[in-house]
């Protein structure tokens, strides 16, 4: 075991990151990631769609693959800060590779719906220890000057490349199958992987956290704590740990409901929802361009409540928009304010924490964050189907509007909490 200290160091990295050969191997390998997940996004919910015909089965698989991040959340933060990251990294794209390859190696000898329920979990499992490590990762490879601009960056790019790759899924979707999707998609994890293989080791093998935390041999349980106790001293990130898990309540079906409605409300064709969340995608590259900017000029609280506050109104908005070109404008507003929100709440994260405690803050962060998330969808998909996807979106945006008053209330309306 090699217990590493990285994160967001106490003295921001000179010089430009546009000049820095690890920061940009690591960006370009996982904006052609993200590219490549974006045909998963759009391949599977289709896959269960087009056999089934039931949003509630999207809405349960969802929630099966969430409840499994969650549990995979709980240890994910320790392995972040106990083993070598760049490592780990690698790993999980392999095994994620593998995963799901299987899906359409599988699926040409028939329809095997129990499949996606044993392969997805497993994904997603591995893809919660990917991204509290990779949010570890970042921090040590932009310094704590540039971790709002390198998170905007690497939004903003994978943005971009999910443009393209909901439309191309779409295409590809409608022509081959949701299956050749899905093998896209396992690609892109190779490409990922080689793109951290590149990256030089030193920038992820720094100063032991032995020597700042003391030593808990007997105790493993204290490591598996140590995040959520961090998290729940700083009034800040306690409540926004508190409210961000009941959004993701109300949210994160939300992709489920709107292809739902594309599908059997507006009688759309695959490529069209491809298209519908390629434009979306338009706006997470927006927000995420505009990020380090806006929170510059209106500090943190304003812009972590303004843009819940616009994404609520989007969410409403769904609820009424009838034509293919109003669900795509509405969900790149949506989607815009989710990437400021979310940037914004990451990089005060990477700010306030320790270097030796990032992976377990973030691992605590979003175990706690998901946890309402898979039923959640469940439930979502269940009121799309026996209520109407327009009931659905009413409630989840009006939901998303009380949270953002809410906010005001708590210590989350300051402007600089990382100078606290």
């Amino acid at each position: 075991m090699i217990s590493l200290r990285i994160g967001v160091g106490r003295s921001p990295r000179p010089g430009s990151l546009w000049r820095d050969r690890d920061f940009l191997i690591f960006w370009c390998a996982q904006t052609l990631s993200v590219a490549g997940d974006s045909f998963a996004l759009i391949a599977v919910p289709l896959l269960i769609l087009n056999v089934t015909g039931s949003a509630t089965q999207m809405g349960l698989l969802t929630g099966v693959a969430g409840t499994a991040s969650v549990v995979a959340g709980v240890f994910a933060g320790v392995l972040a800060d106990r083993f070598d990251r760049r490592r780990l990294l690698i790993a999980c794209d392999l095994i994620r590779l593998v995963l799901f390859a299987t899906i359409p190696v599988v699926w040409a000898f028939g329809t095997h719906v129990w499949l996606l329920y044993a392969v997805l979990p497993l994904a997603a499992a591995v893809g919660m220890v990917f991204q509290v490590t990779y949010v570890a990762a970042v921090g040590g490879l932009a310094g704590e000057g540039r971790v709002t601009e390198a998170n905007g960056m690497l939004y903003a790019t994978a943005a971009a490349a999910g443009v393209l790759g909901p439309t191309l899924a779409g295409v590809v979707a409608g022509h081959f199958g949701p299956t050749a999707a899905i093998t896209i998609n396992a690609a892109s994890f190779a490409l990922s992987a080689l793109g951290v293989l590149l990256t030089r080791s030193s920038r992820y093998a720094v100063e032991s956290a032995q020597a700042t935390e003391p030593a808990r041999e007997g105790r493993p349980w204290r490591e598996l704590l140590a995040g959520a106790e961090f998290l729940f001293r700083h009034p800040v990130l306690r409540t926004l740990t508190i409210l961000l898990s009941f959004f993701i309540f109300m949210t994160l079906g939300l992709t489920d409901i709107v292809i739902y409605r594309l599908k059997h409300d507006l009688g759309q064709s695959d490529s069209v929802v491809g298209l519908v969340l390629g434009v979306g995608a338009v706006g997470t590259m927006a927000g995420s361009m505009l990020v380090a900017r806006v929170r510059r000029t209106l500090g943190f609280g304003p812009s972590w409540i303004g843009a819940q506050v616009v994404s609520g109104l989007a969410i409403l908005s769904l609820g009424l928009a009838g034509t293919v070109w109003a669900v795509a404008a509405i969900m790149a507003l949506y989607l815009a304010c989710v990437s400021v929100a979310g940037i914004c709440s990451m990089s005060l994260r990477q700010q306030v924490t320790p270097p030796h405690l990032l992976g377990r803050v973030t691992s605590a962060f979003w175990t706690i964050h998901f946890s309402l998330g898979p039923v959640g969808a469940a439930v979502l998909g269940w009121g799309a189907e026996h209520r109407g996807a327009t009931t659905v979106f009413v409630v989840a945006g009006a939901s998303c509007l009380v949270l953002a008053l809410v906010a005001l209330l708590t210590p989350v309306r300051q402007r600089h909490p990382e100078r606290a």
